[in-house]
């Protein structure tokens, strides 16, 4: 099975699975609850888990399922998978709950450690980003679709820097990391994914996050930015890994729409 074969069918998924967290949304009667990590669930993203758990394993019942909230598979058993679906149902519970409607679904494909595949459907858009290694990144709506490429530039004092953050975050915490503060302009978006799709299409230039994400928060964003011209790394500028760690845990990362700026000048850290 190729990616290209099966993407349309991966992309019908994300996008039942965003009209059920759709419909909750609107109607605004959903349960929620703290997990063991201290982390939001609500009935929106079990309900959107098992869309996809069940659309997944209709259309590729060889491959496994890693997804956030079916996350307790033990190390000893998903080391030996060469190739598995790495899934959020709902990225940004947070903002689901306040009502900024910043959410997105998150599926991606993962052969041998690296994500090939990735897809992030905005729900109360109905925007669908989506790549496929070596066959670029795009950007799909009701009316368009149309190949994104990340801004590249060459001088942050000429040229600005366009820093995504979160609602909920306090842009001191970021803008203390970076050598030219003065020079950047903030861009407001809830969401971990949805920030990194504005970095592939060219409406920010980076995002830093800081504090836990799971796997599932990244590996689609990542093969849409490299495909796009971007890059998604930890925050000592190395790639990011899959599975191959007890934790599913992800370290604090950066995502950048121009890799060859001198990041490790930019970083203060």
């Amino acid at each position: 099975m190729k990616p290209e074969e099966v993407i349309e069918q991966v992309i019908k998924i994300a996008t039942e699975a965003g009209q059920k967290i759709r419909d909750i949304y609107v109607k605004g009667d959903f349960d929620r609850e703290i997990k063991s990590d201290n982390t939001p669930v609500t009935s929106a993203d079990l309900a959107a888990n098992e869309i996809i758990c069940a659309g997944l394993a209709a259309l590729t019942p060889d491959i496994p399922v890693l997804s956030e909230e079916a996350a307790d598979i033990p190390f000893e058993e998903r080391a030996e998978w060469q190739r598995y679906w790495l899934v959020d149902p709902l990225d940004g519970t947070g903002e689901f709950i306040a009502g900024s409607g910043d959410f997105s679904v998150i599926i991606a494909l993962v052969e041998h450690n690296r994500p090939v595949m990735g897809i992030v459907y905005v729900p109360m858009t109905n925007v669908c980003y989506y790549a496929i290694a070596g066959l670029g990144a795009y950007k799909r709506d009701t009316k368009n679709e149309v190949r994104i490429m990340s801004r590249q530039i060459g001088d942050i004092e000429q040229s600005g820097l366009k820093l995504a953050v979160s609602r909920r975050q306090d842009p001191q915490s970021v803008l203390k990391l970076l050598s030219h503060p003065n020079s950047c302009e903030l861009v407001v978006l809830g969401g971990a994914a949805l920030k990194s799709c504005l970095v592939a299409e060219g409406r920010a230039d980076c995002y830093v996050r800081l504090g836990p994400t799971g796997e599932w928060d990244t590996g689609a964003a990542q093969i849409i930015l490299e495909e796009a011209g971007g890059a998604l790394m930890d925050i000592n500028l190395q790639p990011m890994s899959y599975n191959e760690r007890e934790t599913l845990e992800n370290p604090n990362f950066i995502v950048v729409g121009s890799p060859s700026l001198a990041w490790d000048d930019i970083l203060t850290k």
